[in-house]
């Protein structure tokens, strides 16, 4: 049964917010057994790890909404944190502005966007739909840039169109909206973040979809 949530504010308003489980348990642990059985001895053979414990992992997910056009329609940051629960199935922080810019028509402490961060299963299945469902909707999708990492492993994508994802009723959407997709690893530089993200099914260009069980 869905779980509401009424204690997030935006604008003084109190939304209500439907969280609904997107998978079962045996689904959502699909990715990290897939990281277990398979990423690990992978990367183990990639890099010569001498202990399991220097394998990478991937640590969190955060997803980032911002919506600049906000400070002249406080009720698109209501849509977004509505979407963005149904997208994550976690309610989502709203952002605000930490200082006013006069030409943007931005105030200290007004709404700006949401965002939700996103560990363990949880973590795993939305990577896994981001993956396997959301991504190839993308119109003349050729694979996601192998070089958007930051020197650190980390792995940041950016979405144009929250349409892509199936939980999104698109007769509801009164503005398409992108946002930022962060990966956060262990790795300790680049090649270890790309090799760990292709082991678990990443479709970077100009390299095929690594097979899971």
């Amino acid at each position: 049964m869905a779980k509401r949530d009424k204690d997030t504010k935006t604008g003084g308003q109190a939304l209500e917010i439907e969280a609904t489980p997107h998978a079962s348990s045996a689904t959502k642990a699909r990715l990290r057994e897939h990281y277990q059985k398979n990423v690990i001895p992978a990367l183990i053979k990639d890099f010569s790890y001498k202990n399991v414990m220097a394998v990478p992992r991937i640590e969190k997910v955060s997803i980032n909404i911002g919506m600049g056009e906000a400070t002249g329609n406080q009720k698109l940051i209501d849509s977004g944190v509505q979407e963005l629960a149904a997208i994550t199935g976690q309610k989502p922080v709203v952002t605000k502005a930490t200082k006013s810019i006069a030409a943007f028509k931005l105030r200290e402490g007004m709404s700006i966007g949401c965002r939700v961060t996103l560990r363990g299963d949880r973590m795993y299945e939305f990577l896994d739909r981001l993956m396997t469902v959301a991504l190839p909707r993308v119109r003349d999708f050729r694979g996601v840039n192998p070089k958007s990492f930051d020197g650190r492993g980390n792995y940041t994508l950016g979405i144009r169109d929250q349409l892509i994802f199936p939980e999104i009723d698109y007769n509801k959407v009164e503005k398409t909206k992108g946002m930022n997709i962060t990966i956060q690893t262990t790795a300790r530089n680049d090649a270890e973040g790309l090799a760990l993200l292709r082991h678990f099914g990443m479709p970077f260009t100009g390299s095929r979809p690594e097979a899971r069980e």
